[in-house]
């Protein structure tokens, strides 16, 4: 089933509240009160929608505001049935530091197609569209997954560009690709914007390759399906997080989830900038209005495109 395309605007405007909302405490170094900023206008804005909608990916399992959280129901609850998966503000540190790329994102699916996942790590390796379906695995380490991705690429191994979460957890991931003499591009944050770097019309790199967020890797997926993109990620769970795991309906702990796997239709995307990055434009303030960017895309629709709206104060 295809999500109606009236759904797109209204889902934009959810995440515009919710970055107008962050881009008050940009440069305050404040995290916690700017993700207070975005979460509670985006519940409220959801809650205005004729839908009924289920938080699969939020950030926590329980009800402790100001979280959306595993499970909150959301909407009306009259209407088509929604699996939500959101991140008010990817990025509150860069937000409390006034940093580029932080930003508000949301991804919504029919029921039932959406991956549930826990906000626990994951291991994640994304490429680009126009490869081979499933090219690379995760089980088969990186110097093999780089040859593989040069070969279908049509590429010199040197000159691939990998994009790395700079983490001490990633110093084998590193070690290999320095070995194989692919550039690497680090960012310090915002596992999203760097898994979507290996799509658009110029993508910066060829692979994202590290260890982040499970939410994120979710909501990266969304994007990537409507790119033709590909994500493979695997959950990191200690014995507490496998409790958490199995009550969202994971029995598997070592599964590895292909893009057909947390994704198994249509799809809609949002992420609108807090501060401005590689995704798009951040919050302006006008004086008496305030001018939101956006970054959308609907997967049936074909909708890939950079919006700006307009909200009075």
């Amino acid at each position: 089933m295809l999500i109606d395309t009236k759904f797109l605007d209204l889902f934009i405007k959810v995440t515009e509240k919710a970055a107008i909302g962050a881009s008050r405490f940009v440069g305050k170094k404040d995290k916690i009160a700017a993700d207070k900023g975005a979460v509670d206008p985006m519940r409220n804005e959801l809650n205005k929608l004729n839908m009924e909608g289920t938080i699969v990916i939020g950030e926590g399992e329980m009800d402790e505001a100001p979280m959306l959280y595993i499970g909150e129901k959301l909407g009306t609850l009259k209407g088509p049935k929604f699996d939500i998966a959101v991140d008010p503000l990817e990025g509150t540190k860069f937000t409390a530091n006034n940093q580029p790329n932080a930003f508000s994102v949301i991804a919504v699916a029919n029921k039932g197609e959406l991956l549930s996942a826990p906000d626990t790590y994951m291991e994640k390796i994304a490429i680009g569209s126009g490869l081979p379906k499933n090219l690379l695995d995760l089980d088969y380490g990186v110097k093999k997954n780089i040859e593989l991705l040069a070969d279908a690429k049509n590429k010199k191994i040197s000159d691939l560009k990998a994009c790395v979460l700079k983490r001490p957890r990633h110093e084998n991931i590193i070690k290999e690709l320095n070995k194989l003499n692919v550039s690497i591009n680090y960012i310090t944050d915002g596992d999203i914007a760097g898994a979507l770097s290996v799509v658009g019309k110029k993508p910066l790199n060829d692979i994202y390759y590290s260890t982040g967020g499970g939410p994120e890797g979710v909501l990266a997926a969304a994007a990537l399906s409507c790119f033709g993109g590909q994500i493979q990620g695997r959950l990191v769970l200690d014995e507490e997080e496998k409790k958490r795991a199995k009550n969202l309906g994971i029995e598997n702990f070592d599964a590895k989830y292909n893009l057909d796997d947390m994704i198994r239709g249509d799809v809609i995307f949002c992420a609108s900038g807090v501060t401005s990055g590689d995704i798009t434009d951040g919050v302006k303030d006008l004086g008496d209005k305030y001018e939101v960017s956006t970054f959308a895309l609907h997967k049936s629709e074909k909708v890939n495109k950079t919006i700006k709206n307009i909200y009075k104060k």
